[in-house]
């Protein structure tokens, strides 16, 4: 019997081919010209320009401080300016924003700590065709301090003007991070009134005995939860994460048995703690769920797993949230627990519920196995003489796929509209080459690039990346479209990165099954929808059918909103925004921000978006916590 059923319904599998709705379909970046001679003194002219821009922030002038920037110039900002994040593109929209002040800002500075942060010359576009000098900034303001990014051009003949500028908040001022020369100091010598050891006391910090209660609550403890959590702890925020699984990992541990990450170790560290040295290129997700493990260990996370949310509701008079969860203890007792915290993280994943499509006939289907991606528990071992049919054509879909002809199966795969496909060694030698590979720079230094270059403007560059991954793979793009497989290049050529960006999905980072595919030992039903689940199969709008001992439905998963309506009720869900897409700044939309509801917040992504945004996001709460946002 199938191991997952639907009721009946029209035939409906839900196409993810466009930006989430409302979302912006983010245009590509025009550049300036500029001169292409590389000066003798681009030091001196970072010098002189970094000066101004002091000087006009000492003396209040924000037309003397826009006057730097070129007409076509971006800033953009990470809670150095505002409680907020923002791409302002040109000086008209700069001077609106900063208005009769400069936002608190007070000094930058050149950081000089290395080759890769000190200023230097190079594409300002990626291709060549706009040159400039790139340098990181440090900088100080009322708030806080943080790190940048600046890049100039020449406009005219010693004339340099601002192209792009970043200005991310790493530290509050008074609350910074308990981390390096802030580390706690671990133990008091001589005679003491608590003679608990640190084991006592953790198990009571844990636990939150005598009436202790967290001021975040967050829910789900994979890469978004605990890296929230982590930052959150070293900023002595009290949080509590819970998680319905058995045990930290778990999200990662229970899903398909062959599935490895696909970006490379140097795109996924954690904060904080970063894989070793002799961590595989690519993290099997066993491997990956026994860190998360004595991640939460190490750091002293405090995760409640098998522990579900009864009941929530927010005082808007109080700003706290009541939140009943139901916890089973290591004993097999259950106990519940009210808390009352000022922030709800949701970080239950990505995406929200599984987008498992409700087709006729599927009450019928009289094969093993019925079911979504995220309920797939492996393939059949003696697979051999068993037939599959995967619908879904990207990376979970492809996965799948794999597994299956590993195991024996005659297996297909349903696409249905087309799928952006770069193999995993273009991606790593040529998308990620230089920034996240083993000789890269620092992961935050490579962070501070990489979010440090506007959307659009990455968007732009992407185009070129994408022409080059196009051409070393060119050969496997020519066999799967004699396959009959559907290519595209991502919105507006801009490949795979872009895609993710704007769809969250759409793509393949190849890792062996497009050869399977070009041989023949992946089948391929290309263009057509499915009519009806039938006895032993599928039938499609062109009158064809499949036969399947088991259907594989990898179609994705929902907005996280559709999760946060499940677990906190349609009153919580109705007051936030859309999730994931670009605003009109090229921005991502609600999520690491302010939701729309006062006291919830969103957190997800993959591993690199979680290490770069946790920060930001738990900085946004501790000054909630302090009291410095109004």
């Amino acid at each position: 019997m199938a191991s997952a059923k639907v009721s009946s319904a029209q035939p409906v599998v839900p196409s993810f081919d466009r930006c989430e709705p409302g979302s912006v379909n983010l245009p590509l970046a025009t550049f300036p010209t500029a001169t292409k001679d590389e000066p003798k003194d681009l030091d001196n002219i970072a010098t002189q320009l970094v000066d101004k821009f002091n000087a006009a922030l000492a003396s209040g002038d924000t037309k003397a401080l826009v006057n730097l920037f070129h007409e076509d110039c971006y800033w953009r900002d990470h809670l150095g300016l505002s409680w907020n994040f923002h791409t302002l593109k040109g000086t008209e929209k700069i001077t609106d924003f900063l208005g009769a002040e400069t936002k608190g800002l007070k000094k930058l500075t050149i950081n000089r700590d290395n080759p890769f942060r000190a200023p230097h010359y190079g594409a300002l576009d990626g291709a060549g065709d706009v040159k400039g000098i790139e340098f990181f900034v440090d900088f100080e303001s009322e708030k806080g301090t943080g790190a940048g990014l600046c890049r100039i051009l020449e406009q005219e003949s010693g004339k340099w003007k601002i192209f792009s500028l970043f200005t991310s908040l790493r530290e509050l001022n008074a609350h910074e991070s308990a981390t390096g020369p802030r580390r706690p100091y671990g133990v008091s010598h001589g005679k003491k009134d608590d003679t608990r050891n640190w084991a006592e006391v953790r198990e009571e910090e844990f636990n939150y005995k005598n009436g202790r209660e967290p001021a975040v609550l967050v829910v789900g403890a994979g890469q978004a939860g605990l890296t929230v959590a982590a930052r959150l702890k070293v900023l002595g925020v009290d949080a509590l994460i819970v998680d319905r699984n058995d045990r930290v990992g778990d999200n990662w541990r229970k899903r398909y048995k062959s599935l490895v990450l696909h970006d490379p170790i140097w795109y996924d560290h954690l904060p904080i703690i970063n894989f070793p040295s002799s961590w595989p290129v690519f993290t099997p997700k066993d491997k990956l769920a026994a860190w998360f493990e004595s991640y939460a260990s190490n750091l002293e996370l405090n995760v409640w797993t098998k522990t579900e949310i009864k009941s929530s509701s927010w005082d808007e008079s109080k700003k706290t949230w009541t939140v009943t969860v139901e916890r089973t203890n290591p004993d097999g007792s259950q106990e519940e627990r009210t808390f009352h915290p000022h922030h709800v993280i949701q970080a239950t994943g990505h995406s929200g519920k599984m987008n498992f499509p409700n087709i006729k006939g599927m009450d019928n289907f009289k094969g093993d196995r019925l079911c979504h991606s995220s309920q797939f528990p492996g393939a059949d071992p003696n697979g051999k003489g068993k037939k599959a049919i995967v619908v879904g054509s990207c990376n979970s879909g492809h996965d799948l796929c794999h597994t299956y002809y590993e195991n024996g199966y005659d297996v297909t795969m349903v696409q249905r509209s087309s799928t952006c496909v770069v193999s995993s060694k273009a991606i790593t030698q040529i998308a990620l080459g230089g920034l996240y590979d083993e000789n890269g720079p620092p992961v935050e230094d490579a962070d501070v690039w990489l979010h440090g270059t506007p959307s659009a403007v990455l968007k732009s560059m992407q185009v070129k990346v994408t022409e080059l991954q196009n051409e070393h793979d060119k050969e496997v793009l020519k066999g799967l479209e004699r396959a009959g497989f559907k290519l595209d290049t991502g919105p507006d050529a801009a490949g795979l990165f872009m895609k993710y960006f704007q769809r969250g999905g759409g793509y393949y980072i190849d890792v062996g099954a497009s050869q399977l595919i070009i041989d023949g030992k992946i089948k391929i039903k290309q263009g057509h929808e499915i009519q009806e689940v039938t006895d032993h199969g599928l039938r499609f709008d062109d009158g064809s059918e499949l036969e399947a001992d088991e259907v594989i439905f990898a179609t994705g998963y929902q907005n996280m909103r559709s999760e946060a309506r499940t677990i906190f009720g349609d009153e919580t869900a109705d007051r936030v925004g859309d999730i994931w897409g670009f605003d009109d700044e090229g921005e991502m939309r609600t999520i690491w921000r302010q939701s729309g509801h006062p006291g919830f917040w969103f957190m997800g992504g993959n591993l690199a978006l979680c290490r770069y945004y946790s920060r930001l996001l738990a900085l946004q709460i501790k000054a909630r916590e302090e009291g410095l946002v109004r």
